[in-house]
């Protein structure tokens, strides 16, 4: 299965797919244009990764049991070229820093979403207490519209009373 269908059954978007496959350099299959082609294991190891995700753990510190699978290789169109010795760690040092980059920005997320978590319990909270309060103020009300109109009936009587005896 691709990407695509992969992120569905997850509830994922695709890049989040890739992001984890590259980030936790999961083995992954790939097809003769390079993109990623998923087995249930892979599947099952995806749901895993996301399971670990809701649950608070960050994206570098999640475990995933790596299985020593026999996978296919990917297939290339193009044989990769020979780069000079300073392109090399150049391009070493590139993959370093998307890959602190990647880890930097999922721990920011992580600590909106634990963020977004408290604010909405406090507003839970709240909302209890409007809803204590309301009850409360509409059971007075109730009971003070019936002391009044007690205390009403009685005037009503005497005032028609009044304007009648005349």
């Amino acid at each position: 299965m691709n990407t695509s269908m992969a992120a569905k059954q997850l509830g994922v978007s695709s890049k989040t797919i890739q992001r984890w496959v590259k980030q936790l350099d999961l083995p992954m299959e790939r097809n003769e244009l390079g993109h990623y082609l998923f087995e249930d294991k892979d599947i099952e190891t995806l749901k895993d990764v996301k399971k670990q995700l809701t649950s608070g753990i960050l994206l570098q510190d999640i475990s995933i049991e790596k299985k020593p699978a026999v996978r296919k290789g990917a297939a290339s169109l193009a044989q990769p070229q020979p780069q000079p010795d300073g392109m090399a760690e150049i391009m070493d040092r590139l993959k370093s820093l998307e890959k602190k980059m990647n880890d930097k920005a999922d721990a920011v997320v992580s600590y909106q979403l634990l963020q977004h978590r408290r604010e909405m319990d406090e507003l839970s909270g709240r909302m209890k207490q409007i809803e204590e309060t309301l009850e409360k103020l509409t059971a007075l009300a109730e009971s003070r519209k019936e002391e009044n109109y007690h205390e009403i009936q009685p005037q009503k009587k005497s005032f028609l009373k009044a304007m009648f005896s005349l």
